[in-house]
């Protein structure tokens, strides 16, 4: 293989983020689009004038009968997802997809066996596994650089309910649940991957207002390694943006501000690691991956993983807080 023959399906903000880091991917081409709205489309061929050549499809379908391909990139609302991959699988695609993988444990279990029926390549974009920072405390919780873990936390807050108003980010059909299953979405995927064990239980309050899906949600859960926890997302506030990160273990912690990490060492010291991994992007891997030169390194075992923790924190919001198991990861 020459070259890698990319398909887009939908091609809005976080699309076109994907567009631009294959700009500099030698090794891959995007051959074909699939966006039905004329709006999106412009402003795709506006910021990237090369695509005006590339062939544009009203149904995705239509996109993977019609064009050669050897895998696609699906960025669509969250619940279209699973559709679009198993078709792209049928069609013996490779296949990367936009967070979350999908809305529900079954689809999970549906796709993340039909990947390893088929082998193909599949990645699901959850980016915190290539930016540095974090992929430090990853490797540094396995090398045992802060002992034990004893507790994480983290706490976004963003200006979603006003941000999102009256666009399919708060339509249930469309994304299948509020801001935990968007933007907390990352930090679920975050706090349940670093630690090197499954989440048992989840208790979860969440606040809807007069929306339809939950805005504000507060969590507490635990590990089967003892490691307990707790996750802000509060999409209510008029902060732009605003994040923060703790990691205990028993000999360190690690601090992330700001997305500047902070180590506290068993003396109470604190200062910065200057020399992080290096770090990547997930189009990128998805690329080298179908090429055979790296691992994928956010898998769709891990969009399963995620939607069964948040599966149970919905479960346990609509219960008034009462702790939920967490579904086996079992496919």
């Amino acid at each position: 293989m020459n070259k890698v023959r990319l398909g887009l399906i939908g091609s809005g903000g976080m699309a076109r983020h994907h567009i631009n880091v294959l700009q500099g991917v030698s090794e891959a081409e995007l051959v074909a689009i699939t966006e039905p709205d004329p709006n999106q489309r412009n402003a795709t061929t506006e910021r990237f004038p090369h695509l005006q050549k590339v062939p544009f499809f009203d149904d995705y379908r239509e996109m993977l009968e019609k064009a050669e391909l050897d895998g696609v990139i699906i960025v669509t609302p969250h619940t279209l997802h699973f559709e679009q991959a198993m078709a792209a699988l049928d069609k013996g695609l490779h296949v990367m997809i936009e967070k979350p993988m999908v809305c529900t444990l079954e689809h999970a279990r549906i796709l993340v066996r039909r990947f390893r029926e088929t082998g193909k390549v599949g990645l699901v974009a959850y980016q915190r596994h290539y930016i540095p920072v974090y992929r430090y405390i990853y490797e540094g919780i396995r090398r045992g650089e802060i002992g034990e873990v004893h507790f994480v936390q983290a706490i976004n807050l963003q200006n979603w309910m006003r941000s999102t108003a009256n666009t399919w980010r708060q339509d249930p059909a469309l994304s299948g649940g509020g801001q935990i299953n968007d933007t907390g979405s990352h930090l679920v995927d975050f706090l349940t991957w670093i630690v090197p064990a499954p989440a048992t239980k989840v208790s979860a309050y969440m606040q809807y207002f007069d929306r339809q899906v939950d805005i504000n949600s507060a969590l507490a859960f635990e590990f089967a390694n003892g490691t307990i926890g707790n996750l802000s997302i509060i999409g209510s506030t008029t902060v732009g943006w605003h994040e923060e990160i703790t990691v205990v273990g028993s000999e360190a912690s690690y601090l992330i501000r700001y997305d500047q990490l902070e180590i506290c060492d068993a003396h109470g010291n604190r200062y910065r690691h200057e020399q992080l991994p290096p770090g990547s992007q997930p189009v990128i891997n998805f690329v080298n991956a179908i090429l055979g030169r790296e691992e994928v390194q956010s898998k769709p075992e891990d969009g399963l993983r995620v939607i069964a923790f948040t599966e149970a924190a919905w479960q346990s919001a609509r219960q008034g807080g009462v702790p939920v198991p967490v579904p086996s990861l079992e496919v």
